[in-house]
């Protein structure tokens, strides 16, 4: 029994004896001999020193950056490019920040494309400021507000400071140069900083979190924002260059023109609608449900559900397929409950996913989840394939916690489905703004689908004409007979009357 007893003894203190060793064997470049607490003081010194980092109270910032517009660029990368020319005033000791942002959108309509709106917010709440009132901002704007106080050039060394879980990670190279790597978590959050090693001076911060803009969909997210260009003012050096890169993509690009620091900060500046604010923090994001109460029957076993996203519930004779599962798992999951309910006992046999949008694959990882045939366009498979992969450890899905393998039916031409009064063809639209969508035809009722081409403007003109003109030449090519159409975002309209708002584009 004794001797028995001894082996693990044996083994607990050899694992121990290894940890210790790889603890002490962890590379930490310029800061050789040095704890991590130690080394972060060498930051701190190298940025102007703790004192006058800690005496920095607010930031006022004149920012000029671009965005690639990953998830809405009509044939992924290279990315179409916003723009934005923001006023930032940071109160850290105020704990909120106002943005004023002149906006450059590329996908407006003709002389829409530049506006103005102002943010206002703190880690618990903000508004989108307008002269007609405030209105709640995103949970995107509150996650990046918390960011910018605590893990800014000017707090993040002071947040690493003061974790309790400080400590060195095995170093990195960056720019050709190996970086000593100080790790520790802040709001449930890995955080990381790469230290140059001659200069010491953090040249990136890297996280891991899942985010509420666009990027809710890759789950627990690999971000990485560079800080370059350094300035020396008034006795701090401050990187005038931010570079966010998000899953290996380089995604936004931020230059700071001009800063200041300790600008007075006016009281008026910061005053917005408490009771915005808090409708802000209390949103649900993406993960918002679905509601089945607005309905239309567009024949008799289609029945299109409006919203910011419709989906179409499609009863054949061999079971029901779902036409779009967007938006989110929670959203997805109401859709299959509201189809079982108007249909009882009919299996579900097929989901149709029309786009590579990212909203509009937003319950795809539910889709695979019951084993649902997934119809996706050939172009889109390496995007889905990653999406279905992602993974979701910090807030995990069904997929993260019981993982199955999509059953993916490709549409690379004219594939049909079902039979009867509500089959339906599906044909790849190929265009050049629409060569990731495919539409969807019911030659019973000559309706046509158009995924994600046609939105009318509320003077009843066509957004974007040039996707209907894609839709028109595909039906063309097709033969198909149309006399109505919807669409994602765009409730039925008479094909004669859009193809009249077309031709008056022209």
């Amino acid at each position: 029994m004794a001797r028995s007893f001894c082996l693990p003894v044996v083994l607990v203190a050899a694992f121990i004896a290894i940890s210790v060793s790889h603890a002490d064997t962890v590379e930490s470049p310029g800061c050789d001999g040095s704890t991590p607490k130690q080394c972060i003081a060498l930051a701190l010194d190298a940025m102007g020193g703790q004192q006058k980092l800690d005496a920095i109270h607010s930031i006022q910032l004149d920012i000029i950056s671009h965005a690639a517009l990953v998830e809405q660029s009509y044939r992924q990368a290279p990315f179409i490019t916003s723009y934005e020319r923001d006023k930032t005033t940071i109160d850290l000791a105020g704990q909120r920040i106002r943005t004023e942002a002149h906006a450059v959108w590329p996908e407006s309509d003709p002389h829409q494309a530049e506006f103005d709106n102002t943010l206002i917010a703190t880690p618990t709440g903000g508004v989108y400021h307008s002269a007609q009132g405030d209105s709640p901002c995103s949970l995107a704007d509150l996650d990046a507000t918390r960011e910018a106080l605590a893990l800014g050039p000017l707090r993040v060394l002071s947040a690493a400071m003061q974790a309790a879980d400080l400590h060195y990670e095995a170093a990195q190279t960056l720019r050709s140069t190996t970086h000593t790597v100080v790790a520790f978590t802040w709001n449930k959050t890995p955080v990381r900083i790469l230290l140059n090693r001659f200069n010491h001076l953090p040249d990136a911060v890297e996280t891991t979190a899942q985010f509420h803009d666009f990027w809710y969909y890759w789950g627990d997210v690999q971000q990485r924002v560079y800080w370059d260009n350094w300035k020396y003012a008034q006795g701090i050096v401050y990187p005038t260059n931010e570079i966010t890169e998000r899953n290996g993509i380089l995604w936004n690009s931020a230059q700071t023109l001009d800063v200041q620091f300790n600008v007075p900060v006016d009281e008026k500046n910061f005053t917005f609608d408490a009771k915005a604010a808090q409708q802000s923090a209390q949103q649900k994001g993406w993960a918002r449900p679905f509601h089945g109460d607005k309905s239309t029957s567009l024949a008799q076993g289609i029945d299109l559900y409006t919203g910011s996203w419709n989906t179409t519930i499609v009863r054949q004779q061999d079971g029901i397929v779902i036409l779009e599962t967007p938006i989110s798992n929670t959203f997805t999951q109401g859709i299959f409950e509201e189809a079982k309910k108007k249909y009882p006992g009919e299996k579900i046999k097929a989901v149709l996913s029309t786009s590579d949008s990212w909203p509009h694959v937003g319950g795809i990882r539910f889709d695979v989840t019951q084993g649902m045939p997934v119809y996706i366009l050939d172009l889109n498979q390496p995007l889905l394939d990653r999406m279905a992969a992602a993974p979701h450890i910090s807030d995990p899905d069904a997929l993260q916690t019981s993982p199955k393998k999509p059953d993916w039916k490709i549409v690379s031409a004219k594939v049909e489905i079902g039979t009867g009064p509500n089959r339906m063809e599906l044909y790849p639209i190929r265009g050049a703004s629409t060569e990731r969508q495919y539409m969807v035809y019911f030659p019973e009722h000559h309706l046509l689908y158009a995924s994600d081409t046609l939105v009318m403007n509320p003077d009843k003109t066509l957004y974007d004409p040039e996707l209907m003109r894609e839709v028109r030449q595909a039906v063309e090519r097709e033969h198909l007979t149309v006399d109505t159409v919807y669409a994602m975002h765009q409730s039925p309209e008479r094909w004669s009357d859009v193809v009249s708002l077309l031709e008056k584009t022209s």
